[in-house]
């Protein structure tokens, strides 16, 4: 089966997210991840990349297998999920997708040219996931502009890449505007995150 990589920063992530508090930024961190990985668990077996104790916690529950993060950056630890998994194709979807869900995962996976790599862009031009025909293919190009550069490495390589539209994939919360954006899409467990939320009224 297809290994799906969930690398997750934890709790020193999504500051952009205000004016929520430090607590309702990890609160509603973790309520993404949660969803992300309900959407990636019917699809195959998944690795969590995270150092966070919280989502550890969370993966055991879930019967997620954990790989443990060291802190290098986002390529440094889909590198590492990529290792512990078995040879061969994989996925790799940010723990920021609340949206997500298993036909989302599958849709991307029907994308997949043969020997190839297909990916999600974010609208700021970086790499919400990615799927590759082999984990041999992976190279840690994350960061502003990713999605060029992915696709780029592929050409390098020869390969067929393939830019897939899912909406659920491409839209990643990196603040709370992001959130009202995708309001009537998120998946349960940020439903539920956000609405526990108390903010004051901006003024």
């Amino acid at each position: 089966m297809t290994a799906i990589i969930v690398p997750y920063r934890g709790a020193t992530g999504k500051q952009r997210l205000a004016p929520t508090s430090e607590l309702e930024r990890f609160a509603l961190s973790l309520a993404m991840l949660a969803d992300v990985l309900h959407a990636c668990t019917p699809v195959g077996p998944t690795w969590l990349v995270t150092a966070d104790e919280e989502a550890e916690a969370l993966a055991t529950r879930l019967e997620v297998r954990l790989v443990r993060d060291s802190g290098a950056g986002q390529g440094a630890a889909v590198a590492a999920g990529l290792s512990a998994a078995e040879p061969g194709a994989a996925l790799v979807v940010n723990a920021d997708l609340p949206c997500a869900e298993p036909r989302d995962l599958l849709a991307l996976l029907g994308a997949l040219p043969a020997d190839g790599i297909a990916l999600v862009r974010a609208a700021d031009g970086t790499t919400n996931a990615l799927a590759l025909a082999s984990s041999s293919l992976f190279l840690p190009l994350y960061g502003p502009g990713s999605e060029r550069r992915f696709r780029e490495h592929a050409a390098r390589l020869g390969v067929e890449v393939t830019l897939a539209d899912i909406p659920n994939l491409a839209g990643d919360v990196d603040t709370f505007a992001d959130l009202e954006r995708l309001e009537a899409r998120l998946g349960p467990s940020t439903s539920a995150a956000l609405a526990a939320l108390q903010l004051e009224p901006v003024r």
